[in-house]
């Protein structure tokens, strides 16, 4: 049984995200019957209504997707965030709120909530989209135990979940997991164009640069090794991945990533205050 069973579900914001979050949650069970979006857009809610789920046009009636809920699902632009919830912050009682906003502290949310403090604030990232995410979560002091179990259910649905007990590491969580997806293409882009220029057609060295990302992260979960051991057992002394691995650190590249995931942060922490202005 599940803490969801039965629980109203109310997304405010049908983008991609929420549509994401929504996947994972009918996949593991939860009825489509038991989910409102709250969109704007007449094609969007016709989409979602075809899908059995029930739709809200929030301009007409802003606060019905909200006053039965259990939980409310904050899906929408940062930007716009306080326009939209000051026309259903004055219904809120007992729901859990959890919003997936960047940038956006619990205070600030609160505040923009006329002092509601029943919060979540989540970090995915858009591998959420195939249920393969990873989001961090941090919940203000009026999170009780069943709340957390709420949120996080919400959450695994579309991946795996982490909470921080302090919300400043929520900006490390935003350079690891949230922007990350970025990185890793990256690195993918630069050994296809690699392979490419070794003489395999693109074809050939997407599917192996792929394939071998996906194995290594996989095998990296299942092992009791630490990534660093893992590295040594793959480098044969004087063999080729040695030779790569080499050229690698005379790079440097392992200081160019933990640059890269401290800009990432900087600037998480440069937005966050940019919002509180």
């Amino acid at each position: 049984m599940s803490v969801l069973d039965n629980k109203k579900i109310s997304f405010i914001g049908g983008g991609n995200m929420a549509q994401a979050l929504i996947s994972g949650l009918v996949g593991c069970g939860i009825k489509p019957n038991l989910i409102t979006v709250a969109d704007p857009s007449s094609d969007a809610r016709e989409q979602l209504s075809a899908k059995g789920l029930n739709t809200v046009d929030p301009m007409a009636d802003p606060k019905s997707a909200v006053i039965d809920a259990d939980i409310v699902v904050l899906a929408v632009k940062p930007q716009m965030m306080k326009v939209v919830v000051s026309a259903f912050a004055d219904v809120l009682d007992t729901q859990l709120v959890i919003s997936v906003a960047a940038g956006l502290s619990t205070d600030l949310l609160s505040n923009m909530l006329g002092g509601y403090s029943n919060i979540v604030r989540a970090m995915p990232n858009t591998p959420s989209m195939i249920q393969m995410g990873a989001t961090g979560l941090y919940g203000t002091d009026n999170i009780s135990a069943e709340q957390k179990a709420l949120a996080t259910a919400v959450m695994e649905a579309s991946g795996l979940v982490m909470w921080v007990e302090n919300e400043e590491q929520m900006h490390a969580v935003t350079a690891v997991s949230g922007s990350a997806p970025a990185y890793m293409f990256y690195f993918l882009e630069s050994m296809i164009d690699g392979a490419v220029a070794l003489g395999l057609d693109k074809e050939q060295a997407s599917a192996l640069a792929m394939q071998t990302m996906i194995g290594a992260a996989k095998m990296a979960m299942e092992s009791d090794d630490a990534p660093a051991e893992l590295r040594r057992k793959v480098t044969s002394p004087n063999g080729t991945t040695q030779a790569a691995v080499e050229s690698m650190q005379a790079n440097e590249i392992g200081r160019q990533i933990s640059e890269a995931m401290k800009a990432c942060s900087d600037r998480s922490q440069a937005l966050s205050e940019e919002m509180s202005k």
